[in-house]
């Protein structure tokens, strides 16, 4: 199920992303970047809908995901 970003609270916003960022395996190129540009960087794709706040309901899990890779009628 895919969560509209403006939906949520902004600090709620805030801590998904970085915690997204500080995944392990997360790969940002051969440059290491800041949790600050890496931060604005997912921010940016999710507000040119590049990418998407996804919900798993039966894993309770929430994860980003391009929306390329949805199916069309999520």
């Amino acid at each position: 199920m895919k969560i509209p970003y403006p939906q949520l609270d902004p600090g709620t916003l805030q801590n998904l992303l970085e915690e997204y960022a500080t995944r392990d395996g997360t790969d940002y190129g051969e440059r290491e970047a800041s949790l600050e540009d890496k931060v604005a960087s997912l921010r940016r794709q999710l507000q040119s809908g590049e990418v998407v706040i996804w919900f798993e309901p039966g894993e309770e899990s929430v994860n980003l995901v391009l929306a390329r890779d949805l199916p069309e009628d999520d």
